[in-house]
């Protein structure tokens, strides 16, 4: 295991201080951070070894109930040679204040405390009051002064005592040293946040050990267990077989191979560590941010990752050896320098090439991780030779460099750069072992976050591709939809929204939900969707058009279960027709309240049951009332009743709003900010405008065929009427051609005109024959054939569908400019 060294044992004259020439001594540190309201934040390995707690039972709990913080003071023990600092059962009255934020300044102590597995253990301790705008209100430092003492008869500390304290860090050689290491005690924060507390730690002062009141050694974090006394011991052993002529003992050849085995384990120890901090989430940004964070500042001070653009795209697996046209996105960049040093220089985002010559470009060919133990100052103007107009030399030049790949099965999908400052040691052979195991570790983390992302990619596109773009105008009435996908994995979802034009200016509107996530269940709506458009094409009532879905869905298979809401608006009666199968109610604001209702309709069961019936509820509605429909994943929170979420959806549609999308906007904000949500959310608002009576004009034309004269006469007049006149000659045109139709094929009941004013001018034409007329292609000699040739030309829209006693067909026109 690593150790620190003592260059001199003696005191230095002339300093004033007292302080010995000493390299730091290096013990395994406890860090705890103790955020503002008193929970802990961070809890490192250390902690868990000299606490016997996990993080997982530290993190978020009271640091009061973590650290023994107070206790009795048993009578002192006269036989322990470190006098009163033995006499306290926990941490001291110092670091309760410090918890309690009563203390300003860093206060240190030495306490026995009784930890599971391993009975009385010696703690010497540093707590630094933290100020600044992060959480972080509290750091606490911890060892095990048992690790000072263990060893042989040679190796015991002689010392007068072993205490905690602080000093100015300037007050030792390799002052800058000792800073630049510091940051290897801190938890893994941004490099803001470290730099901050690191600042404020070295203004405080820097832990040291006093052995005697002229005896203080700086305390610098290893991952080793240093042990200061055996090593002083074994040289000065070593000293003294030198004078007399003797071989040098053999621990000190043994203490090389401690050294191995202790770099081998705190490698292991290092990787493990990383394995379970990284690959928390599929999300591929994340995972990024994860590995990089993973190793700064432990293992290296800059990270930057590089991912290949078909990674990045979230397409499919990239294919063929990277070359020197290959795009690499940087993604991340990670270090311990200050703020914004890189940004400029090495943004994320950009996406670059790397020349053959490179250092990157033999990894990512490889495959193989390409260690550079010093750049040199033709390497660095190398590199920063692909850095058009930003010098990056300063940056990069004297660090030492290890380029591993990024790999899963056999292809590389990226590459990560790392880069030790110049004063820190080298990266060696082991360090290149090391950055090959956790790359590809992070490899194959990447991997799955880029399948994730992809098959996500291709279900959105599906997904996309299946909702329907609805116009914000249908006649009478004014629609705004939402579309949120879910918040978790398979986050894509079978939610869906429709409105559909029906015969008589009506609208049907329609919102549905597939029971289940991903793939096929995207699939599946795009099948019930497209059934509801075309059985609400042939102007099936709701309930019936609700059991025959129904009925659909048992014939495509057991697994498909959705809930449906079907409503139909008829802007000339003012009348909603709604049917629910096993959907949460819609909501009903009325324009001359403003009040909100859960409407009380026959819930029904979900589509795919099969066996139970639907019914339809008719009810009255006036102009201005706006309908909400949406499906279960925007008011259904898991802990939550769903009247909770249902009575704040009552109470977010009745706030006023200036337009419709402000209305959606308005209940979104409402119930999507509680937090919980996991389902993807569909939301159809829909404003029922109504038409007024002054804006229908309707004729009943008795089977003869001249009434198709008089019914060109009764529009022309009509349209004089409403000021569109402009319309009068393409209009009579067009309906004269539609009524002799209808005349000529209807069979009983008389034909039906009607003309509506909206947004476009409406005509329909009714007669009671069910055969739909199709547009056919007629030559110079053919009698038939030619009228709705003339309507596909001049309308702006046309149609036909079925009704209950026949068929309709209709055409609009656009209105002139007013």
């Amino acid at each position: 295991m690593d150790r620190g060294t003592d260059r001199d044992t003696s005191s230095r004259p002339g300093t004033g201080s007292g302080t010995r020439d000493t390299e730091p001594g290096r013990i395994p540190l406890a860090v705890v951070v103790v955020d503002r309201h008193g929970l802990v934040s961070h809890w490192s390995t250390g902690a868990r070894r000299l606490f016997a707690l996990a993080k997982e039972e530290a993190i978020g709990r009271p640091a009061v109930d973590l650290l023994p913080v107070s206790g009795a003071l048993p009578e002192p023990d006269e036989s322990d040679p470190h006098g009163p600092y033995a006499a306290y059962d926990g941490l001291g009255p110092d670091l309760e204040s410090s918890l309690d934020g009563r203390l300003a300044y860093p206060a240190a102590g030495r306490a026995r405390l009784t930890v599971p597995g391993s009975g009385r253990v010696d703690v010497l301790w540093w707590a630094y009051p933290l100020v600044g705008p992060g959480p972080e209100r509290l750091l606490v430092l911890a060892a095990d002064a048992g690790g000072l003492r263990r060893g042989g008869p040679e190796e015991t500390v002689t010392a007068e005592r072993i205490a905690p304290a602080f000093g100015l860090h300037t007050d030792f050689p390799g002052a800058e040293g000792l800073a630049r290491r510091l940051p290897e005690i801190l938890p893994s924060m941004s490099v803001g946040e470290s730099a901050r507390i690191v600042a404020q730690v070295l203004e405080l002062g820097y832990p040291v050990l006093e052995f005697s009141h002229n005896d203080r050694v700086p305390v610098t974090p290893d991952w080793g267990v240093a042990r200061r006394t055996e090593r002083q011991a074994r040289r000065e052993r070593a000293a003294r077989a030198a004078a007399a002529g003797e071989p040098p003992p053999q621990d000190l050849a043994d203490e090389g191979e401690d050294l191995e085995y202790t770099a081998v384990r705190e490698r292991l120890e290092f990787l493990n560590e990383v394995s379970g901090r990284i690959g928390t989430s599929l999300d591929l940004a994340r995972t990024v941010g994860e590995v990089s964070k993973a190793v700064v500042p432990r293992f290296t001070d800059v990270a930057g990752t590089y991912l290949r653009e078909q990674v990045v795209a979230g397409e499919g697996f990239p294919e063929g050896v990277p070359d020197t046209t290959t795009l690499w996105h940087r993604v991340a960049v990670e270090h311990t320098d200050e703020p914004g040093r890189w940004d400029d220089v090495v943004p994320v985002g950009e996406a670059m090439p790397f020349p053959a010559h490179t250092p990157f470009f033999q990894c990512m060919t490889t495959g193989q991780p390409v260690l550079v133990p010093r750049i040199s100052e033709e390497l660095g103007h190398a590199i920063a030779a692909q850095f058009e107009k930003r010098d990056i030399r300063p940056l990069i030049t004297g660090r030492s460099m290890l380029v591993v790949p990024l790999k899963a099965r056999d292809v590389v999908l990226g590459f990560m750069i790392l880069l030790r400052h110049p004063e820190r040691v080298e990266f060696n052979d082991m360090d290149r072992v090391t950055g090959a195991e956790l790359a590809a570790r992070a490899g194959l983390v990447l991997d799955n976050a880029r399948m994730y992302t992809y098959q996500e990619s291709v279900a959105e596109t599906l997904q996309d591709s299946m909702l329907p773009h609805i116009p914000p105008h249908m006649a009478g009435c004014d629609i705004a939809t939402r579309y949120l996908p879910g918040t978790l994995l398979g986050r894509i979802g079978g939610d869906w929204f429709d409105s559909v034009k029906l015969p008589g200016a009506r609208t049907a509107l329609v919102v549905g939900d597939v029971m289940g996530h991903g793939l096929n269940s995207a699939a599946m709506m795009g099948q019930l969707r497209t059934a509801v458009q075309t059985m609400a094409a042939l102007d099936l009532p709701p309930a019936q058009l609700l059991r025959n879905l129904d009925d659909l869905a048992q014939r495509l298979g057991d697994s498909y279960l959705a809930t449906c809401l079907y409503a139909v608006y008829d802007p000339i009666a003012g009348e909603l027709c709604l049917a629910n199968a096993g959907h949460i109610p819609p909501v009903l604001v009325r324009a001359r309240d403003g009040a909100a209702e859960l409407l009380d309709l026959p819930t029904g069961a979900p589509i795919g049951v099969g066996g139970v019936p639907f019914e339809a509820v008719r009810l009255r509605v006036e102009p201005g009332d706006r309908l909400v429909m949406c499906t279960d994943g925007l008011v259904e929170m898991r802990g939550e009743d769903i009247g909770v979420g249902l009575a704040t959806l009552c109470e977010s549609a009745a706030h006023p709003a200036a337009s419709m999308d402000d209305a959606c906007d308005t209940v979104i904000r409402a119930l999507n900010t509680r937090g919980g949500r996991k389902d993807d959310v569909a939301l159809l608002m829909a404003r029922l405008n109504g038409i007024a009576p002054d804006d229908v004009a309707e004729w009943r034309l008795p089977l003869d065929p001249a009434e198709a004269g008089r019914a060109r006469a009764a529009v022309r007049e009509q349209l004089q009427v409403w000021g569109l006149a402009r319309l009068a000659d393409p209009a009579a045109l067009m309906v004269g051609e539609l009524v002799t139709n209808a005349l000529r094929h209807s069979h009983h009941r008389p034909v039906d005109l009607r003309l509506v004013r909206g947004d476009t001018l409406l005509c329909e034409v009714d007669d009671d024959d069910h055969d739909l007329p199709t547009l056919l292609s007629a030559g110079p000699g053919d009698e038939y054939g030619r009228g709705l040739r003339v309507v596909s030309t001049l309308a702006r829209e046309w149609g036909t569908s079925r009704t209950k006693a026949g068929k309709t067909v209709w055409f609009e026109l656009t209105l002139p400019p007013r």
